[in-house]
């Protein structure tokens, strides 16, 4: 064969949201931390992630999880989530992804009924305990990095709906949050395509406006998603969140359901011991527990948790021809969305 580089990946979802795992083949990224090498990657070379993210090599849906050497010594792996707008600090459905791709492929010992395993991550450590029976890792818990509030009750004047709120908080990367009501639609299935168009709106408008940078990880900065929200009658959190350039999270979203729950504890209506249900677009649930209160920068904050399940369902191995004159990658607005238009 005459390929010029080669890596294998492991398929995995959380709860619909595709997450694959390389599992081999993933070259060194400078960098002395998750954090560093995820900047490298935003920054100074992002070909990498133009040859998993994009075509003709992938589709619209999904992420993939760079599996690197962890940079903490209380760590067992390392992971750097990739996109097709960028590399992403923290994910909770792709935490659950490389949790179930390690056990399952046997990169980590299964112990059963349970195994921990320790994710180091751009964000922060996570500390994942898998339930494990029979060989297989049924369910995996995730001790989430510390989640906060940066700001309640923003306003933002917008051209197609007027004036509406939301809350501007940080689940690991940064969100605005936005009750569904205000932009006149609900979350479900058939209204996929307007959650996704009203998010990509908003979250050019919020960070074109406003500015947000973690207070300890300067490499972390600015809105990352737009997730909306609304409750349910049974008095679940239905979450939608929208993810550039134009596809929706198929998953309850760990880290938007984290962020929201900062916003429940900083209300007054969410304290330690708490258990709540974020239910996604397609009707998987995630349970998101509130474990302990602390402070970031000395600003109020919370640990989340986030329980959900990851399957396996195949393995392959991409490759790229060094002719191939699309080997930069592209994207189409006929199934990326209008942003798709963007990508160089």
């Amino acid at each position: 064969m005459r390929w010029k580089r080669t890596i294998q990946l492991m398929d995995v979802h959380a709860e619909g949201e595709i997450g694959k795992v390389a599992i081999g083949g993933v070259p060194k990224i400078p960098g002395n931390t998750i954090a560093e090498q995820l900047n490298y990657i935003n920054t100074v070379d992002d070909s990498l992630r133009r040859f998993l993210c994009l075509e003709p090599r992938a589709s619209s849906i999904g992420s993939v999880n760079l599996l690197v050497p962890p940079k903490r010594p209380e760590a067992d792996a390392g992971f750097i989530i990739l996109q097709a707008d960028q590399a992403h600090a923290m994910s909770g459905s792709n935490s659950i992804c490389v949790t179930t791709a390690l056990l399952e492929s046997g990169m980590i010992e299964m112990k059963e009924p349970e195994t921990i395993v320790m994710l180091d991550t751009a964000a922060g450590l996570v500390k994942a305990t898998a339930t494990c029976k029979d060989g297989r890792c049924e369910r995996v818990t995730l001790t989430m990095t510390p989640s906060f509030v940066q700001e309640l009750d923003v306003e933002l004047d917008t051209p197609d709906w007027g004036r509406i709120k939301l809350d501007l908080c940080y689940g690991g990367i940064f969100y605005a949050l936005v009750d569904v009501g205000q932009i006149g639609t609900t979350i479900d299935k058939a209204n996929a395509r307007t959650l996704v168009e009203a998010g990509m709106k908003i979250k050019e408008m919020v960070n074109r406006t406003m500015s947000v940078v973690h207070p300890e990880i300067p490499e972390i900065s600015g809105v990352a998603y737009v997730m909306f929200r609304d409750t349910e009658a049974d008095g679940v959190v239905r979450t939608c969140t929208t993810m550039w350039p134009g596809r929706v999270d198929r998953s309850p979203c760990g880290t938007g359901s984290s962020a929201n729950l900062a916003t429940l504890h900083a209300r007054g209506l969410a304290k330690v011991g708490d258990v709540f249900t974020s239910r996604s677009i397609i009707g998987s649930e995630f349970k998101v527990g509130l474990q302990a209160v602390t402070e970031v920068a000395g600003r109020p904050a919370i640990i989340p948790t986030i329980s959900g399940r990851g399957w396996t369902f195949g393995l392959h191995q991409v490759a790229l021809d060094p002719f191939d004159p699309l080997a930069e990658g592209f994207a189409l607005t006929d199934t990326w969305g209008p942003e798709a238009g963007n990508i160089r």
